[in-house]
């Protein structure tokens, strides 16, 4: 089922797909700004032929919040190439990301079609930036200013924040998430990210509107607290390192995690590589 929901004059947030993703579209005077493109070719094709439904103004930019597959897979529907021919805003790592994280789940799944059997992975192309973000960049839509914000590694090493400065609203991708736990998924920094989010709410103001990349819209309360559980979660990931517990002992030293346990045990072999100044060897396939 797919929702749509205006969260501000000019700027609506599209819900739905297998992930339940949050695509923004963000109105200028000429042109469109669209915010991801989902996890397919297939499911790109579907939020184009959406928005030609509902607006009447091309979409000229493409902005990725990082460059996870379900975020990602559907830019060769609106870049270079495509009918849509839009400029690909992201952050400036993406590139390297999708040689180290997301090219490797591609040749896996194809590979061995049966690891994954519900993905749609077959006819996808990896289409990075066209216009890499490495430093905090204005975009003019026409009546609109947009902020593109490139983040310290959180979530991924390549999150990028999208704000509009007149309507306070936040489009931030999976820093935050509403409709599941925060997921550390390929090139996570669980050490880091409590930190990113903290700056983040620091920022906030009462009634600003943050689009987190999966769910419903959230208020700075609700950053706040899920930077509270991100920062416990680290905590006690540097406490059981310094206490000389191995990975699956510190998952099993608290019987209460922020989030479900299983989900934490790629962070703590993450969290406990960095703490050691190793570099761990991901081959990119781990869950998103």
């Amino acid at each position: 089922m797919t929702t749509w929901t205006t969260v501000a004059p000019g700027i609506h947030q599209r819900r739905g797909g297998p992930f339940d993703l949050s695509v923004v579209v963000v109105e200028g005077e000429r042109e469109l700004l669209v915010v991801d493109s989902g996890g397919d070719p297939h499911e790109g094709e579907e939020i184009l032929a959406d928005l030609r439904s509902r607006f009447d103004r091309p979409v000229r930019r493409l902005v990725n919040t990082h460059a996870h597959f379900d975020h990602t897979f559907g830019n060769q529907m609106f870049g270079p190439g495509s009918a849509t021919d839009a400029a690909i805003h992201g952050h400036s790592a993406t590139a390297r990301h999708f040689e180290r994280y997301e090219g490797p789940r591609l040749a896996a799944w194809r590979a061995d079609p049966a690891r994954e059997p519900g993905m749609r992975w077959a006819d996808v192309r990896l289409v990075p930036p066209t216009h890499p973000v490495a430093v905090p960049t204005r975009l003019d839509l026409g009546g609109c200013m947009v902020e593109l914000r490139p983040q310290p590694r959180g979530h991924t090493d390549t999150d990028l924040v999208v704000f509009v400065p007149a309507e306070r609203v936040w489009i931030v991708g999976d820093l935050v998430e509403e409709s599941g736990p925060p997921m550390y998924g390929s090139g996570s920094y669980p050490l880091d990210w409590p930190r990113v989010l903290e700056a983040m709410v620091r920022e906030l103001q009462p009634g600003d509107v943050i689009v987190p990349g999966h769910g419903r819209i959230v208020d700075r309360g609700f950053v706040a607290h899920q930077a509270a559980d991100l920062a416990t979660i680290a905590d006690r990931f540097a406490a059981a390192h310094d206490a000389g517990l191995g990975a699956a002992e510190a998952l099993a030293a608290h019987d209460r995690w922020p989030v479900p346990v299983q989900g934490l045990v790629w962070a703590v072999e993450r969290a406990y590589a960095a703490l050691d100044g190793r570099t761990l060897d991901e081959g990119g396939v781990d869950d998103a």
